[in-house]
């Protein structure tokens, strides 16, 4: 039992003096390192037309009571790594639900903008081969403005994508957007207003 008692006391010796006994080695100290993104792309594109200033009335040139021309659209310099563009116009203040007045999609990646009336021969718009998709009107073209009553909002949204698209020309709304799934890099709005 006594020397239990001895051993015990000289392994709570050697312990205690491990404690006080400094060493000339310095502490290594876990210092977490902030995550850091490799490519921070532009996550916006500044889209404008000079037909309109955003949140403005739309010219009745561009709506069904004019001409029913698109207006000419320019955006600034996608991210790197784009390989095409889409564009959606549509309307969220029809009575029946959002109305698509517009999809335009695979536009160059190099393109800067859309000329005012843009020219489509059969379901793409030449020179380039942008595919043109189908509008809620059942239309692969452009279809102005043409609210029943009131005031509508018409929203133009552009995406930059990482991809060009399988899609064949006439492709839905729905079909442009479920493909753009997990390619965005960067999108632009531009909206305008409309009445009767």
């Amino acid at each position: 039992m006594r020397r239990v008692i001895v051993y015990s006391l000289t392994l709570i010796s050697l312990l205690l003096e491990a404690c006080t006994t400094t060493t000339t080695q310095p502490l290594t100290t876990f210092t977490p390192q902030r995550e850091v993104s490799i490519t921070e792309p532009n996550m916006s594109l500044n889209l404008t037309s000079d037909a309109f200033v955003n949140g403005q009335s739309i010219p009745a040139k561009y709506a069904c009571t004019g001409r029913n021309i698109s207006p000419a659209l320019t955006w600034n310099e996608p991210p790197a790594g784009t390989q095409s563009l889409a564009l959606i116009m549509d309307d969220p203040d029809a009575p029946m639900g959002t109305w698509v007045h517009w999809v335009l999609f695979n536009i160059p990646a190099e393109a800067r903008s859309l000329q005012e009336d843009l020219p489509v021969t059969g379901k793409n718009v030449e020179p380039s081969a942008i595919y043109v998709g189908k509008n809620s009107s059942g239309n692969t073209r452009y279809d102005g403005p043409c609210p029943p009553g009131g005031t509508h909002r018409y929203y133009f949204r552009l995406y930059a994508l990482d991809t060009i698209m399988s899609l064949s020309p006439g492709a839905t709304k729905e079909q442009v957007l479920k493909e753009t799934e997990g390619h965005i890099l960067a999108q632009g709005e531009l909206m305008g207003t409309f009445s009767k």
